[in-house]
C-alpha cells in the first residue's frame, strides 16, 4: 500500500507539474495559443480527468465544465470555457465590435481553477488510500469467514475456529494501528490487542468482555490440550468475527 500511495503522489505530482508549466507557456504567449499548448494541454486534461474520476469524483463535474458546457443559452464571461479559447472564439459587442471580454484572461483564470481542483486532491490522498486497503482487507476476512464455515460445515471444528481466530487477531491488529497503539509483546495475540485497546479507552469493558470470549473459543480450538470445541461455539466464534470486522472501526465500538 505504500507503494501504491507513492506511486498515485508521483502521477498527481508530475500533473501539477506539467499543468504548472502550460500556465507558465500561457503567460508568456497569449498570441500562440493553438500551436503551441492546446494538444498539450488536451492531453494534460485528459489525464487530470482519469485522476480526479478516480479520487476527487465529486469534484470532476465542475472540472469538467470549466472545459466545455454541453448546454447553454449564451456565451458570456461566466459561460464562456477553455475549449472556446482554444477554438479561437471571441465575443464581441454587436455594435462596437469590441471584445466584450478578453477570451486569454477568462481561459486563464479557468484553466487556474482547474489546477487548483487537481491540487486539493493532496489532502484526500492518506484517506482515500486508507479506504481503499480497508476494503481489499474486508473482501479478504469475508473470504476467510467464509472459508471457515465451509470447515465448520464439513464438521472441522478446530480448523474452522483456529481460521476465525487468525482473522479477529489481524482485524484487531489492524485497530490498534489505527489509533497508534503499539504492543509490546513480539508476538501479540488476541488478548494483548484487546486488553491494549480496553486499557487506551477504544474498547469498553461489555466489548472487551465479548472479544475475551472470542478469544477463549479460539484458543480451546489451537490447543490439542483443551477440550474439543462444540459445534456451537465454533459457531459462535465465527458469527462474532464476523460482527467484529464488520462493526468495529477506528471510530466505534461494537456492542
Amino acid at each position: 500500500m505504500t507503494d501504491s500511495r507513492e506511486m498515485i503522489r508521483k502521477e498527481l505530482d508530475n500533473l501539477v507539474e506539467q499543468g504548472t508549466s502550460l500556465l507558465k507557456k500561457a503567460s508568456k504567449d497569449k498570441s500562440s495559443h493553438h500551436a503551441t499548448y492546446s494538444a498539450e494541454y488536451q492531453r494534460w486534461y485528459t489525464m487530470a480527468l482519469a485522476v480526479l474520476k478516480q479520487l476527487a469524483p465529486d469534484r470532476l463535474r465542475e472540472f469538467e465544465q470549466l472545459y466545455k458546457i454541453e448546454k447553454r443559452k449564451q456565451i458570456d464571461r461566466t459561460t464562456y470555457t477553455i475549449s472556446d479559447y482554444f477554438l479561437g472564439t471571441v465575443i464581441r459587442d454587436p455594435i462596437s465590435d469590441e471584445k466584450v471580454f478578453d477570451p486569454w484572461t477568462v481561459f486563464w483564470a479557468k484553466f487556474f481553477q482547474q489546477m487548483a481542483i487537481l491540487k486539493s486532491v493532496y489532502p484526500r490522498l492518506d484517506s482515500l488510500l486508507s479506504d481503499i486497503k480497508g476494503v481489499l482487507r474486508a473482501d479478504l476476512f469475508d473470504s476467510e469467514i467464509d472459508a471457515a464455515r465451509s470447515l465448520l460445515e464439513a464438521k472441522h471444528l478446530r480448523a474452522a475456529g483456529t481460521i476465525a481466530g487468525v482473522v479477529l487477531e489481524n482485524h484487531l491488529s489492524a485497530v490498534c494501528v489505527n489509533h497508534q497503539i503499539t504492543i509490546a509483546k513480539k508476538n501479540p495475540t488476541i488478548a494483548h490487542y484487546n486488553d491494549s485497546l480496553k486499557n487506551k479507552g477504544i474498547f469498553d469493558v461489555p466489548t472487551w468482555r465479548w472479544i475475551q470470549r472470542l478469544a477463549d473459543i479460539r484458543n480451546m480450538c489451537c490447543h490439542a490440550k483443551d477440550r474439543d470445541p462444540t459445534a456451537q461455539e465454533v459457531r459462535d466464534l465465527i458469527d462474532g468475527v464476523e460482527k467484529a470486522t464488520k462493526t468495529i472501526f477506528e471510530w466505534r465500538v461494537a456492542g
